[in-house]
């Protein structure tokens, strides 16, 4: 698999894409716009430390951003570079776990997005489910244990030089206001790896909520669940919980 990740073509698929999303500069200062010609002299050395498993992944840059509620997140931004084989990890791994991803997941997918999960959530009120518990798991991206989510990855995933990748970049310490801390635990967020990392580890949680036969929708580490309007049945779904 790790040839398959570094092959010229999946590279450039790759590359295009990390220019597409521009983002700032990880720790070492390195824009998007110098990846071409970080490429041209390096591509050969990094492929081959890849392969071979000797790649160091950087440390994150930590960046904290406002949000609506007047706190801030977290977020984690690797190097240019480590981003392109992130997102050439990512391009091929991804097409293993997507086909038994749940339907109603919508968020950072293939063909998915915020607004098919609206259109769903009002399908579900439409259709008299309209009780609604809205949920949001606090933390979750800062939570995330990276024993449980290797061993998820294990199930489809079967190279060991492509796993121990992925667990350096899970590991790789975070740099905030130039002090390096160690990480053991969550997914950083603002990597190109990490949303499929969630959606690995949050579609435990879809079969749960399938296998009680709850109406929901999800996006990231945001669901909501439905349940039906009349007391007796609301009662009843919410005691199979």
């Amino acid at each position: 698999m790790i040839e398959k990740v570094v092959n010229r073509k999946n590279m450039l698929r790759a590359y295009r894409q990390v220019l597409s999303n521009k983002g700032s500069a990880g720790v070492d200062g390195m824009p998007v716009k110098e990846l071409s010609e970080h490429l041209d002299k390096n591509r050969e050395k990094i492929a081959f430390e890849v392969c071979n498993g000797t790649y160091l992944p950087q440390a994150i840059l930590g960046v904290e951003i406002p949000k609506s509620n007047g706190k801030t997140r977290l977020l984690g931004i690797p190097t240019v570079t480590d981003r392109l084989l992130q997102q050439a990890v990512s391009q091929i791994i991804t097409v293993k776990f997507e086909a038994e991803f749940k339907d109603h997941s919508y968020g950072f997918r293939p063909d998915k997005n915020a607004h098919q999960a609206v259109h769903q959530a009002q399908k579900n009120i439409h259709a008299g489910f309209g009780h609604i518990v809205d949920i949001d798991l606090k933390g979750f991206f800062d939570e995330v244990d990276h024993c449980i989510l290797m061993q998820l990855l294990y199930r489809k995933v079967k190279c060991p030089l492509t796993l121990r990748l992925i667990l350096k970049w899970l590991r790789a310490p975070i740099s905030i206001n130039g002090k390096l801390t160690k990480r053991r635990k969550g997914v950083p967020q603002g990597s190109p790896l990490s949303p499929l990392l969630s959606n690995i580890m949050l579609h435990e949680l879809d079969k749960e909520l399938e296998k009680r036969e709850l109406k929901y929708v999800r996006y990231a580490d945001d669901f909501s669940i439905y349940i039906a309007t009349g007391c007796a049945t609301a009662s009843g779904t919410i005691g199979k919980t």
